[in-house]
């Protein structure tokens, strides 16, 4: 009787990534970003490697949202970083 193989998930599939953080110390101070890590890049703006977040530590995460498609993320990246991209989350996710 053969052994049966392993049986293996799906191949893992590169996810990019649109976050939103909030200061804890300073609740008024929000922060859009891109990654590929989320963990990884809230480590770092809590950990002073953003010179653009360094002085509002510690940050929080309030939100993630996942893309299989980079230029999808990176386009609603830009898009809440716009004018009614600003009103629709501070409606929606703040």
């Amino acid at each position: 009787m053969a052994t049966p193989r392993a049986i293996r998930g799906p191949a893992r599939v590169a996810m990019f990534y649109v976050y939103l953080l909030r200061s804890a110390s300073r609740p008024d101070q929000r922060y859009t970003g891109f990654t590929t890590d989320v963990q990884s890049c809230l480590t770092t703006h809590n950990g002073g490697g953003s010179p653009h977040t360094s002085k509002y530590r510690p940050w929080r995460l309030i939100a993630y949202f996942a893309f299989e498609d980079e230029g999808r993320a990176r386009a609603f990246e830009h898009y809440l970083k716009s004018g009614s991209g600003k009103a629709f989350a501070n409606k929606r996710f703040w």
